[in-house]
C-alpha cells in the first residue's frame, strides 16, 4: 500500500514538472526580408544561428521569408527582427541597419543582380 501511494505521489510529480515546461516549447515565426540571392540566404541563416534561443533558420530565397524556430524563453520576435537589420537586411517592417547594409556584398544590396 505505501509503495503504491510513494509510486502514485511521484507520477503526480512528474507531471506536475513536465507542465511547468510546457510553456517553453519552440515557436515559429515568419519574417519577410529583402534578401536578394543564395548569398543573402547563407549570412542570414548563420547569423541567425548564432542568435540565443534560435533552434533552426530557413530562407526561401523566392518568397524572401525566413522561418524561423526559437525558444521563446530565450529570445523574441523584436531581438530576431534585429539581427536580420544588422546583418543588412529589412525585416517585416524593419529597415536595414545601415552600418550592416553598407558592409553587403553588392549582389546583396537592393537592386543588385542576385547569383
Amino acid at each position: 500500500m505505501n509503495r503504491s501511494m510513494f509510486l502514485s505521489g511521484l507520477l503526480a510529480l512528474s507531471l506536475v514538472g513536465t507542465s511547468v515546461f510546457a510553456d517553453d516549447k519552440d515557436k515559429e515565426v515568419k519574417i519577410k526580408t529583402s534578401a536578394i540571392c543564395e548569398m543573402c540566404k547563407a549570412r542570414i541563416e548563420r547569423n541567425l544561428a548564432f542568435e540565443k534561443g534560435v533552434k533552426e533558420a530557413t530562407l526561401d530565397v523566392d518568397t524572401k521569408v525566413v522561418t524561423i524556430k526559437y525558444n521563446p524563453a530565450k529570445t523574441d520576435v523584436a531581438k530576431l527582427k534585429a539581427n536580420i537589420t544588422k546583418t543588412g537586411y529589412d525585416a517585416d517592417e524593419v529597415a536595414a541597419d545601415p552600418k550592416g547594409y553598407d558592409k553587403l556584398p553588392k549582389c546583396c544590396k537592393k537592386g543588385g543582380m542576385g547569383h
